[in-house]
């Protein structure tokens, strides 16, 4: 039985089998034409649970990713619901990651893609960080190190999805030497 995106929103993907999960994260659709690969670092029942809370939210975000010309929009801000979902598209240059800290939101998942360039990317769960800078609801963002890092590579080959149990570390110099990147995150509300 195929499970599309546009089942009903009552069903609740918590209660899903792995089956049934694997199904609907396999086929795509939740991306609704954007052919980015998913990072494997993406937390898929979190995924299908929030995507099923709110889909036109989300179905806004992927369109968004699919339908504009990312490489050459100017960076900044760009409101799809106002608060509620927008995206911004930055340009800067990768550090050490000694200069970076994990960072975890608490209202917001963030779609990240890097357009252009590459990066590591530190991704472990909030639970096995210490933290730094309590939350701070201005940045929406609270920050923190980890004793252990998991590192993956951004490219534009992949995009990321973190959740607020998801600790982040982006911009880490993927070698020896800083590169310039473009990335666009998608802040999602999540929390009402």
């Amino acid at each position: 039985m195929t499970h599309s995106c546009n089942q009903s929103v009552s069903e609740n993907p918590e209660k899903w089998n792995d089956d049934k999960l694997s199904e609907w994260y396999q086929s795509g659709e939740w991306k609704h034409g954007w052919n980015i690969i998913p990072d494997e670092s993406i937390n898929r029942r979190e995924l299908a649970v929030q995507y099923f809370k709110n889909p036109g939210r989300w179905e806004k975000a992927f369109i968004f990713l699919n339908n504009n010309d990312l490489e050459n929009m100017n960076t900044g801000r760009y409101d799809i619901e106002g608060d509620d979902l927008f995206v911004n598209i930055s340009e800067y240059s990768t550090r050490d990651e000694e200069e970076i800290l994990y960072e975890a939101h608490r209202k917001y998942a963030d779609i990240q893609y890097l357009v252009t360039g590459e990066e590591k990317i530190g991704v472990v769960p909030l639970g096995s960080t210490k933290e730094v800078s309590p939350y701070d609801s201005t940045k929406e963002a609270s920050f923190g190190t980890a004793e252990k890092d998991n590192y993956r590579i951004a490219s534009s080959e992949g995009f990321f999805i973190f959740f607020p149990d998801d600790a982040h570390r982006p911009g880490v110099n993927s070698g020896d030497e800083p590169m310039r990147v473009r990335k666009v995150v998608v802040k999602v509300r999540i929390e009402e």
